[in-house]
């Protein structure tokens, strides 16, 4: 028999728990044997056909292969959201876009920072094993891949997601400094590839799967809608860490978690929850540096109201292991998740 000493008892103690709370908000389930192998089609590459060959057999094709993508994509690509593709008037606007020096750049950009996209590949293919678990009836889209002239991240269609390459380039692009009108540094910071498969999943989420509804107006509301978005990206990604489900530096998680029970104190104080009032409420839940208002020296997180939530949600499933993350996405009351959820940070 093996006896560990005291102060070994209390690290391995302390050691154990340290694993359990970063395990315990997301539940390993094997995926393994589940038939989905996800293939990221390249459109871009596809695409730049049409400027090299005869144009018209080759949209006929592309319209075949890729169906009402192709039709989005154009309309995209040429800012005419009328555009029709049963027609050829719009050749004529492609060779224009083929031949500037801002298509062929980014095409240049793309190509070397995607030479292959397997990694996401894999990424996105664990991702739509663990969906296929959790909605065996979900009819999973095709995905593909795409640049946007700086438009899109993601797009999600009739039955298909796209990737838009050229905002997945890496932090430090060289196309990233001329859009800070757009795209901030607190954004782009998150433009690369890592970022690609939590960003299809979080999209597919809100957009097809778990739209917000119209009744969805409080802050409470809001928040229980946003923390099962992110709870529910804690189950189809269960190796992804935090930071880069919700978009935080380490320090702004770090915050959070320091000042957990302040926020909420906050949003108490400040008789938040129950607010209806949109221009109040945004800053808590849109895209931002900081927070203005909490914090010294701009240093709190953005998304507060999205953090919290994801923390009520977080405690109410621990409190309620019965409940199927199926079950969980369904609920529309707020006010029951909370109540049940006991939450109280300290």
């Amino acid at each position: 028999m093996i006896i560990l000493n005291k102060t070994k008892q209390i690290y391995l103690f302390f050691l154990i728990s340290l694993l359990l709370a970063a395990c315990g908000h997301s539940k390993k389930v094997d995926v393994s044997n589940i038939p989905v192998d996800v293939k990221i089609e390249r459109f871009d590459k596809e695409f730049d056909s049409l400027r090299t060959g005869p144009m018209a057999p080759r949209a006929a094709y592309l319209q075949k292969k890729y169906g009402a993508f192709y039709q989005d994509y154009v309309a995209l690509l040429i800012q005419d959201q009328d555009i029709s593709t049963k027609d050829t008037a719009y050749f004529n606007l492609l060779r224009q876009v083929f031949a500037t020096s801002a298509y062929n750049d980014l095409k240049h950009d793309v190509d070397s920072v995607y030479p292959n996209i397997e990694k996401p590949q894999a990424d996105l293919t664990d991702a739509f094993r663990h969906i296929k678990y959790y909605f065996p009836d979900k009819k999973l889209p095709k995905v593909y891949a795409f640049f946007s002239g700086f438009e899109a991240q993601t797009t999600v269609g009739d039955s298909y997601v796209g990737i838009g390459l050229d905002l997945f380039l890496g932090e430090n692009s060289r196309f990233y400094p001329a859009l800070t009108k757009n795209f901030p540094h607190y954004l782009s910071r998150n433009f690369n590839a890592l970022n690609i498969t939590p960003r299809v999943i979080e999209g597919m989420a809100r957009e097809d799967m778990f739209p917000e509804g119209d009744s969805s107006k409080t802050l409470l509301s809001k928040m229980i809608y946003n923390g099962k978005i992110m709870y529910y990206m804690d189950q189809i990604m269960p190796d992804l860490n935090d930071t880069t489900k919700i978009g935080y530096t380490g320090a702004q998680l770090k915050w959070c978690q320091q000042f957990e029970s302040s926020i909420w104190a906050y949003f108490l104080n400040e008789n938040l929850l129950y607010e209806t009032d949109y221009l109040k409420l945004q800053k808590y839940l849109t895209e931002a540096p900081f927070t203005p208002g909490l914090g010294e020296k701009n240093e709190s997180a953005p998304k507060l109201a999205v953090w919290t939530g994801w923390q009520i949600v977080r405690k109410y499933m621990e409190k309620h292991p019965e409940v199927t993350l199926p079950q969980l996405m369904a609920s529309t009351d707020a006010q029951k998740i909370l109540n049940e959820a006991n939450y109280k940070p300290k």
